[in-house]
């Protein structure tokens, strides 16, 4: 049998799994820091709520993109592709939820998309997300996080930020009206330019005029106080009052780091107001040059699945953990072999020797014992080869002195120490 890997899947070795553990603690710590609550959702949901509108939408990349299946029941199933759509179906679910509603959740979601650097049909999501609060603190809050996770990894970031309400208020008075055409258009500003976007633009209808005009305030440098002179449509001035909020906010936090984007829409059919994409400053050869995450405000989606007419205003991030990994990886930060401190390597003496390993455990001590009889050399060998820092040796002339001898395996070093006395060092 041909051993391979289904495509756009791949394992996680021991070393690499360790750091993605550290990464996805440290979300979880810093989601909590800022009060968020864990929900866990099923990787499998009914077809008709992933498809459902106000989620994925028919005729969305997402939804073309989904994993289908069908159980004994023959009822049909999806994995889910995102964590937002089961996220909007828990608390339509949920009538009686005290709102606003702040929740993380970290999982792996499936699309059987294109395969690139970066980008897998198996991937992991870590999500936060507000419900029920339209204040424009919940997106400075939100940023501000997302700043803080990347800085806890030493990574240089800039948080690209726009609203789709001024976006769509500029489209209006360029005279666009299809206006999701011409987003799919203009989010390719980044990698077309100028011309490309012009001449798709052209290519689905528009005049010259039209998209000169829509380029009159698409310029990579105009400033919120310029367009404020320009803007004259009314769900334009919104948007633009709603960045000005947010702005503000973000400066009082000090957050420095952050940038108007007016070209950024987001794929999504669902966001409605503020969405935001962090991106490397320096992206070195062979790192992703896709945005790490990417999320923004979604007031139209809940309520839609909660029905009544209701509006529950949203807002999240998504963090991608797939490309941030490979840009760890690449930046040397995926060091790490294994977990444990110490390798006790016991002379004749096994009965004793799993004794001390358990006092080494029960103070709190990543330890590991050695299995069968092999020469010490060979458990050396060994140690080093996963990268375990420390050997502690437990023979007969040790026990007779009540003691161990701990070899520091980095410089070789021994020292003859009480049991006691390694605990002490170690922790």
């Amino acid at each position: 049998m041909d051993m391979q890997l289904a495509k756009g899947v791949r394992d996680v070795a021991p070393a690499e799994k360790i750091v993605k553990n550290k990464v996805l603690e440290s979300l979880q710590r810093i989601f909590e820091l800022y009060g968020f609550m864990p929900l866990e959702t099923p990787i499998i949901e009914r077809f008709e709520t992933l498809a459902a509108k106000g989620g994925a939408e028919e005729g969305s990349d997402c939804l073309k993109e989904t994993f289908q299946l069908t159980d004994q029941g023959n009822r049909k199933l999806g994995l889910r592709f995102e964590l937002t759509t089961s996220l909007a179906r828990y608390v339509a679910m949920d009538p009686t939820l005290k709102l606003p509603f702040k929740r993380y959740e970290l999982g792996p979601v499936f699309r059987d998309g294109p395969i690139k650097l970066g980008r897998y049909r198996e991937f992991w999501q870590c999500d936060i997300d507000t419900i029920g609060s339209s204040s424009m603190l919940a997106d400075a809050e939100i940023v501000a996080m997302t700043k803080a996770f990347f800085d806890q990894w030493g990574l240089d970031i800039v948080l690209k930020i726009n609203n789709r309400k001024l976006l769509n208020g500029i489209l209006e008075q360029a005279g666009i009206k299809e206006i999701k055409e011409a987003l799919i258009s203009i989010d390719k500003l980044d990698k077309i330019g100028v011309k490309g976007v012009s001449d798709e633009l052209i290519g689905r209808g528009y005049t010259k005029k039209q998209t000169e005009q829509l380029f009159m305030f698409l310029k990579p440098s105009i400033t919120l106080a310029e367009l404020a002179t320009m803007i004259t449509s009314v769900e334009g001035k919104q948007g633009l009052a709603e960045l000005q909020e947010l702005f503000g906010y973000l400066d009082a936090l000090k957050i420095d780091c952050y940038e108007l984007d007016i070209s950024l829409a987001r794929g999504q059919a669902y966001y409605t107001g503020t969405v935001f994409e962090p991106y490397l400053v320096d992206p070195q050869e062979g790192e992703p040059k896709c945005s790490l995450a990417g999320g923004g405000r979604y007031d139209n989606m809940v309520g839609k699945f909660a029905g009544g007419g209701r509006i529950i205003p949203a807002a999240g991030i998504s963090f991608g953990i797939e490309p941030i990994m490979d840009v760890l990886k690449s930046r040397g930060k995926v060091t790490c072999t294994t977990l444990t401190k110490v390798y006790v390597v016991p002379i004749n003496t096994a009965q004793t020797a799993l004794g001390i390993v358990q006092e080494l455990r029960n103070a709190g001590i990543s330890s590991d014992i050695a299995l069968g009889k092999k020469g010490v050399s060979k458990y050396f060998e060994y140690a080093n080869a996963l990268g375990i820092p420390y050997v502690a040796i437990v023979g007969e002339d040790e026990l007779k002195q009540k003691k161990v001898m701990l070899r520091n395996m980095t410089d070789g070093t021994e020292q003859l120490l009480a049991l006691k006395d390694v605990i002490k060092k170690l922790k």
